[in-house]
């Protein structure tokens, strides 16, 4: 009798075992939900670590290929991705809508990416709405232990439409009460002021902007003076202002939009020279996250990209070469999770004498950023100082920059190889033309040999 208790008892232990293999090898389940914050420097916290968003409105389709051949969302993450904006666009919540939502969370999970859910017509609720409420609580409810889930997105644009605080604040209540883990995004449009977009931030805890300048006549996204790409800083930094400094701002720039596509428009699509200058000068102006808008729409598609259902010629010629340099798996990533640095890095033009060549020394008063047209941040990631600057429109210049530690020497020109900058006693110098970038890294650690 002891030994078949012995062989009972063993077998009762090797079954356990694997039912926790069988644990261990599953799919995450509901309890395993992201745990999203925000943290001082208004940096996305998901799961302990540091993400910068970059996603897509709207993305592939969950279950389709990529024209070479990989599943859409795999082929979006292995750029560097890590959001989508998924939800639903052009129709209301329904059954149907939580089925197909399901699909997106599970392929955004499936690749350790993070869903932006748009909540449209649920976003903003009147004392009367009781169907949307109960809507929304069950679309809460259903999605907020899911692992693919990263955050809310309230009423689109409501400062430009008019939206009344009041229903969206409701709204975002019954979110925040129901879901504490995730925050809620809300997006502005190019219109309005400081003043007139602050009410709408007790709705939401990250704030957003779309804005699209490329098109015929140029620049007709915004109705500000500035025409050129470089609106996309100026609207960055009206967003940091509306935050105040106390919200993250993610920007929402351009693959196509409804102003290349509507009759009598005509179809033009940003370059890899402005998409990239468009991103990091998002970047250098305070956002900590990007999304790209349009590679859904049709109107934008060639025939064979409308039969995969997604802008892929853009995506190829244009967008994954800047994902590759900004994503996830880049060098440049750590510095686009970082805080800015406190060292007092400053840019001057180089003055040139009646010869053309530069003096010895540049102005002797630092030259305004906005009158020289080079715009820039520092972060610091473990030992590495990493300067990424951009010129806006204008001309091209010579200029130095000063403030780096002594240790600072040979720099690397980032995605530029084999370009580097020489520093000497904490100062180097390069050149801009207009809608120019260059990312500057410099390392403790003498850099490698070719």
């Amino acid at each position: 009798m002891p030994n078949v208790a012995r062989i009972f008892t063993a077998q009762w232990f090797s079954l356990g075992l694997c039912w926790l293999l069988l644990l261990r090898m599953s799919p995450l389940k509901a309890q395993d939900g992201a745990q999203v914050s925000i943290n001082p420097d208004k940096v996305l916290i998901i799961n302990g670590q540091k993400v910068f968003p970059i996603g897509f409105t709207m993305p592939p389709p969950p279950d389709g290929k990529a024209p070479n051949g990989k599943n859409t969302i795999e082929e979006l993450h292995d750029a560097g991705a890590t959001f989508l904006r998924t939800g639903v666009m052009g129709r209301d919540w329904d059954d149907a809508a939580i089925a197909q939502e399901d699909k997106w969370e599970a392929a955004a999970a499936r690749y350790g990416m993070h869903c932006l859910v748009g909540l449209r017509e649920l976003a903003q609720l009147g004392p009367t709405d009781a169907q949307h409420e109960a809507m929304l609580r069950k679309l809460v409810n259903h999605f907020k232990h899911h692992p693919g889930l990263g955050a809310w997105k309230t009423v689109d644009e409501p400062e430009w439409g008019k939206v009344p605080v009041s229903p969206i604040l409701h709204a975002s209540n019954i979110i925040r009460q129901l879901d504490p883990q995730h925050p809620i995004e809300v997006t502005q449009a190019p219109r309005g002021t400081v003043q007139t977009m602050q009410p709408y931030n007790v709705t939401a805890d990250i704030l957003a902007a779309d804005i699209y300048p490329v098109g015929y006549p140029p620049g007709g996204h915004s109705l500000l003076p500035n025409k050129e790409i470089s609106m996309v800083g100026d609207y960055t930094k009206t967003m940091m202002q509306v935050g105040a400094g106390k919200m993250p701002v993610w920007m929402i720039l351009q693959i196509a939009w409804s102003g290349v596509i509507k009759p009598g428009k005509t179809l033009r699509f940003p370059t890899f020279a402005e998409e990239r200058f468009m991103t990091y000068q998002a970047i250098i102006n305070g956002a900590r996250g990007i999304f790209y808008f349009g590679g859904h729409i049709p109107k934008a598609m060639t025939p064979e990209d409308a039969r995969l259902g997604w802008n892929w010629r853009f995506w190829n010629r244009v967008l994954r070469p800047v994902i590759e340099e900004i994503g996830e798996h880049s060098p440049l990533y750590p510095a686009l999770v970082a805080p800015d640095s406190k060292l007092p890095v400053k840019v001057e033009a180089i003055q040139t004498n009646p010869a053309g060549k530069p003096d010895i020394k540049p102005t002797s008063a630092p030259t305004n950023n906005s009158k020289l047209g080079v715009e820039f941040c520092v972060r610091e990631g473990g030992d590495d100082i990493f300067i990424l600057a951009c010129k806006r429109e204008g001309a091209t210049v010579q200029v130095e920059f000063s403030g780096l530690p002594a240790w600072t020497k040979q720099g690397e020109v980032m995605f530029e190889s084999p370009r580097t900058v020489q520093a000497e006693s904490g100062k180097f110098t390069d050149w801009f033309g207009p809608f120019e970038v260059h990312v500057y890294r410099f390392r403790k650690a003498p850099l490698a040999n070719p």
